[in-house]
């Protein structure tokens, strides 16, 4: 693992989500394509996993997704054809979700966050994020 990228995710979660900008959620899917790579737990979660996600902030205007197919994560910024999902909120709720510092759920449920699409694989998408937080703090206790 790039020891540099976590001490960058780090520093984009000690400032937590209001603070975030749209290079940081860059920086935190690179981050989690990072750990797809060499994490057993996310590995075997996207051995079988074949989702496209669309993320729309709102309040920025910026698009991002992010690709999950054949074991392996891609991401990148502007639309993406044929999303599984397509998940809508303002910048602070998707750095904070991307971050581990927002639930999804929670955030579905109390209308923060509007999907469209396929709600199983936007509760597997909240899945990786999980597994890639929890790869984070193991990560983080070597700094």
């Amino acid at each position: 693992m790039d020891m540099n990228l976590v001490k960058t995710v780090k520093g984009i979660i000690d400032k937590g989500a209001g603070s975030a900008t749209p290079d940081d959620v860059l920086k935190m899917y690179a981050f989690i394509k990072a750990v797809a790579a060499e994490n057993e737990d996310l590995k075997e979660e996207l051995e079988d996993m074949d989702i496209t996600v669309q993320q729309v902030i709102t309040d920025v205007g910026k698009k991002y997704w992010l690709k999950a197919s054949e074991g392996k994560l891609e991401y990148g910024e502007g639309e993406v054809d044929n999303p599984s999902f397509t998940f809508t909120c303002i910048m602070e709720v998707g750095a904070g979700m991307l971050a581990g510092e927002v639930d999804a759920t929670s955030a579905y449920m109390a209308g923060d966050i509007t999907v469209e699409g396929n709600l199983q694989d936007a509760m597997a998408f909240q899945e990786i994020l999980e597994l890639a937080m929890e790869a984070f703090e193991d990560y983080a206790e070597d700094l």
